[in-house]
């Protein structure tokens, strides 16, 4: 098996005396899609900021030399009613990119961005129209490996699914490494090649069909989720 794209060992994260990960371990594989699951406060969102090195950490995180990362947040602190365009957004990041107008053309026709999409303001987008933003800014300077912290949160059912079927199509047809932080088990379930969970300190790390269980699912969130039901219809 080639180099991992990402090798983690013994990763710990504490804030004062409060253990949020321990003594965690993993691998990241070019053509993955792993899955991060747990209940709140398990430390996935930590976990991903602990991958970018902007937190404190003790262990070791390792990326490969040919890992080019784009993250997605679950959130962004910025002020949306803001005068500023779509275009004006990615062109802020292509210039410190030097990347030239055809990249951020390339990836708005691979989001299916319309120029009058790209011309409306920020404060006038809808929650999943504001998320395919966050992705387009993601992928400007051709990342091969993308971080999404939970990119459904706060969104409707059906912008949901649109949402995750896009983080599919990065994963299926454009062969972008994923690391998916999702609340979502039948998502887990459906789109993820490994699943690795966070509880109260423990972790488990596999295949979706050995992770996914009633009594795995019972053991990390204390009890069996409300998803079960909509994974075993699919």
């Amino acid at each position: 098996m080639a180099d991992p794209l990402l090798s983690v060992r013994n990763l710990g994260v504490a804030f004062g005396n409060r253990v949020v990960l321990r003594q965690l371990s993993f691998e990241v594989h070019s053509g993955d899609c792993l899955a991060i699951i747990g209940p709140n406060g398990a430390g996935k969102t930590v976990l991903l900021k602990a991958l970018q090195h902007l937190i404190p950490h003790q262990g070791e995180i390792h990326w490969s030399q040919e890992a080019r990362l784009g993250y997605v947040p679950q959130s962004v602190a910025a002020d949306r009613q803001l005068p500023l365009k779509v275009r004006e957004l990615l062109a802020a990041k292509a210039g410190v990119l030097h990347l030239s107008d055809q990249e951020i053309l390339q990836v708005s026709s691979e989001l299916n961005l319309s120029p009058e999409f790209l011309s409306a303001g920020l404060g006038t987008l809808s929650g999943g129209q504001f998320q395919k933003v966050l992705i387009a800014f993601a992928l400007l300077g051709r990342p091969n490996m993308l971080l999404f912290d939970e990119p459904t949160a706060s969104l409707d059912e059906l912008t949901e699914e649109r949402i995750y079927e896009l983080v599919h199509q990065l994963h299926s047809q454009n062969g972008i490494t994923v690391i998916l932080v999702s609340h979502d088990l039948s998502v887990v379930y459906r789109y993820a090649s490994r699943v690795l969970c966070l509880s109260k300190g423990k972790v488990c790390v596999g295949a979706p069909k050995e992770i996914l269980t009633p009594e795995m699912l019972g053991a990390l969130y204390g009890a069996p989720p409300k998803y079960y039901g909509h994974i075993q219809e699919h």
